[in-house]
């Protein structure tokens, strides 16, 4: 099993990679220089200073989680383990998870959050994350329904997908908050052979918790979780001028809804089960451009940016990682 997934994991770097080549190599590269050339130095401090903002935003919707949910983790302990997370999420085939189970276990063992508060507060998190990230889709694709100049893709099917998508989630959300007998019963039934196990009943103890913890949370602090959305969609407003200001930066000539359905086909491709979605992107870019007729050595620069910034997000997520394997002697002197 393992040698099977790390072969499909390989398959599908090698395919990511490939097609970010093939992308790059139809790309006039030549005149990448000048047009990074025209960045000065104001530009990249703003576009610094946007970035730490959306940073900065989105741990804070995790500590409003983290504070409904009543456990004492700061906020620079969460921007660690939020950065770390990255790291993991953009080397992991998917969109954009995979470092869930390590944040939830270096909140655990790191920073001594109650394993099933720790487990609600990543779900939480990434339940905002995911469902927020559809409606602001949703909404940019329902504008695109309505437009007659880009009618590239039938954007219908596009808001089905995200519609279902957001019902999933919220059906889902409502059985683990309303029906967690259906939960416990489909679990016990699976690890009916090992019912006897010590650590068996301790994650049905676990679970418990984690279910009457979230129905305490939703009953108890709304005003929290209404905190988080709005920070939420403050990190997506920010997100959006990020975006828009890369596109001033390389000096590509849009008008709204171009605007739009570049912003759209990024994310989108972002979304599909490619590490940091590389390759997808490459190639969302170099469709949208040619389809738009925009200049494709303004796709190079702004592919150039962009990937500059995930480096930048992975460098801090290398830095902030080896730290968390280590026991917190603050908090461990505190406990005793």
């Amino acid at each position: 099993m393992k040698q099977s997934t790390s072969t499909i994991q390989i398959l599908i770097w090698l395919c990511a990679i490939g097609l970010a080549a093939l992308v790059i190599s139809r790309l006039p590269l030549v005149s990448l220089g000048a047009s990074l050339s025209k960045l000065n130095l104001t530009n990249w401090i703003v576009w610094i200073f946007i970035n730490v903002i959306i940073i900065v935003l989105l741990t804070s919707r995790w500590k409003s989680l983290t504070k409904a949910i009543g456990t004492s983790t700061n906020f620079f302990s969460l921007l660690r383990v939020r950065q770390a997370g990255q790291l993991i999420n953009f080397v992991t085939p998917g969109p954009q998870l995979g470092a869930e189970p390590f944040q939830t276990y270096w909140l655990w063992k790191r920073y001594y959050v109650p394993a099933h508060a720790a487990l609600l507060t990543v779900g939480l998190d990434r339940f905002y994350e995911f469902w927020v990230n559809f409606a602001v889709l949703l909404l940019a694709v329902l504008v695109l329904l309505s437009s007659t100049t880009i009618s590239l893709i039938d954007w219908r099917v596009v808001a089905a997908m995200l519609i279902s998508l957001m019902l999933l989630m919220s059906l889902i959300a409502w059985i683990v908050l309303r029906k967690p007998i259906l939960i416990r019963n489909f679990l016990k039934r699976l690890t009916s052979p090992w019912q006897q196990h010590k650590k068996l009943s301790e994650l049905h103890s676990e679970l418990a918790q984690f279910q009457e913890l979230l129905k305490r949370v939703v009953t108890e602090k709304r005003c929290a979780l209404l905190i988080a959305l709005l920070v939420s969609l403050l990190s997506w407003i920010v997100m959006i001028l990020e975006f828009w200001l890369l596109l001033q930066f390389v000096s590509v000539p849009i008008d709204v809804t171009t605007f739009i359905f570049l912003f759209v086909i990024v994310r989108l491709a972002f979304l599909l089960p490619f590490p940091g979605g590389i390759g997808t992107v490459e190639a969302a870019l170099f469709w949208a451009f040619q389809s738009q007729a925009l200049p494709l050595s303004s796709a190079a620069a702004l592919i150039t940016l962009m990937r500059l910034r995930d480096a930048a997000i992975l460098v801090t997520g290398a830095v902030m990682l080896p730290g968390l394997q280590r026991p917190d002697l603050e908090n461990e002197a505190a406990k005793s």
